[in-house]
């Protein structure tokens, strides 16, 4: 009798023990296999991002994994199809951050509410922006930047990819942030910009450091500073951030991330997330995004939704404040 009881209660402890751990270990996405839906074409970060978290989700769990390019309206052909998708694991969206943090505000007609349509995951991997002059401006850093826009207003200006972008968001944050006024000109699309940024025509432009970076190295471009909070140690340790240099609250990552559809069960979005933090720290994953700029990042669902809502509401009162509007 004795013997039983001990029994008995060893397995009650290892019960009720089993019951305080999260569930993580039975979650898994449902269905034959798994889609991730990359609203924009082929290739860029968004594409690279996709089928590297499908090629992981695939072999974790032994279950095709597949990506959907659905390019069109702006990414929103593919975010409607995750938003419609049942919420079950089995359809993501990969996404970069002016969908989810811009366009809410920037786009009269934005079709989705975020925060009730979707279930953050986690960010995937983001690279900083930088801020370059050409050497015609005979700029050296952002003191002298900010004293000769002083000195005489309006006389500088900077490009953009276009109204709304991050990089046209991340000019108007930076001239409020160091109290000047330069004039912003919009071009359609980084290439363009950076083009007549490279010939001397415009003396300024926020861009992704990536694209930046060989003309940096050759000298064809002169880096005024980071829009991070830190250095970038991985590709451009020598780049000061703007903080450094007097000019705080400039942070303007472009950063990419994975969502799944609202009402997904929380277990299941936690699993997910720690799937992708597994895939992004494996070696080869790591050497591959480094390679093309991108550092991988891995936040918590609840972080991750956290990092959406201040960013969102950072760039509606920029775009508030500065009446942007879409063209």
């Amino acid at each position: 009798m004795h013997t039983f009881l001990l029994s008995r209660r060893s397995l009650l402890a290892v019960a009720a023990a089993a019951a305080l751990l999260p569930q993580l270990s039975w979650a898994q996405p449902g269905g034959e296999r798994i889609t991730i839906v990359a609203p924009f074409p082929p290739g860029g970060p968004v594409d690279t991002l996709s089928r590297m978290l499908a090629d992981g989700l695939a072999k974790r769990y032994n279950k095709p994994a597949v990506v959907e390019n659905l390019p069109g309206a702006a990414g929103n052909i593919g975010i409607d199809k995750v938003k419609r998708a049942k919420p079950d694991g089995t359809t993501l969206l990969v996404i970069p951050a002016g969908n989810l943090t811009i366009n809410p505000t920037l786009m009269a007609n934005f079709p989705f509410n975020i925060d009730k349509d979707f279930a953050p995951i986690t960010m995937l991997a983001k690279t900083p922006n930088v801020l370059v002059a050409a050497p015609g401006a005979k700029l050296r850093n952002v003191k002298e930047l900010v004293e000769q826009a002083k000195a005489k207003p309006n006389t500088l200006s900077y490009a953009s990819p276009g109204v709304g972008s991050g990089l046209h968001l991340a000019g108007e944050l930076f001239k409020q942030q160091a109290g000047i006024d330069i004039l912003h000109v919009p071009y359609k699309g980084t290439a363009p910009a950076l083009n007549d940024v490279l010939g001397g025509t415009v003396p300024l432009m926020f861009t992704n450091l990536p694209a930046a970076l060989g003309f940096i190295k050759s000298g064809k471009l002169v880096a005024l500073g980071i829009t991070d909070d830190v250095r970038d140690k991985t590709v451009a340790p020598e780049i000061p951030t703007l903080k450094e240099q007097g000019i705080p609250g400039v942070v303007v990552t472009s950063w990419y991330g994975v969502l799944a559809p609202a009402g997904t069960p929380p277990e299941l979005v936690a699993r997910l997330a720690s799937d992708a933090a597994e895939i992004l720290s494996q070696p080869a994953v790591r050497e591959q995004l480094h390679a093309q700029g991108l550092q991988e990042v891995a936040q918590k669902p609840a972080e991750f939704a956290a990092h959406i809502k201040a960013e969102t509401a950072t760039w509606a009162r920029i775009i508030k404040a500065r009446n942007i509007q879409a063209e």
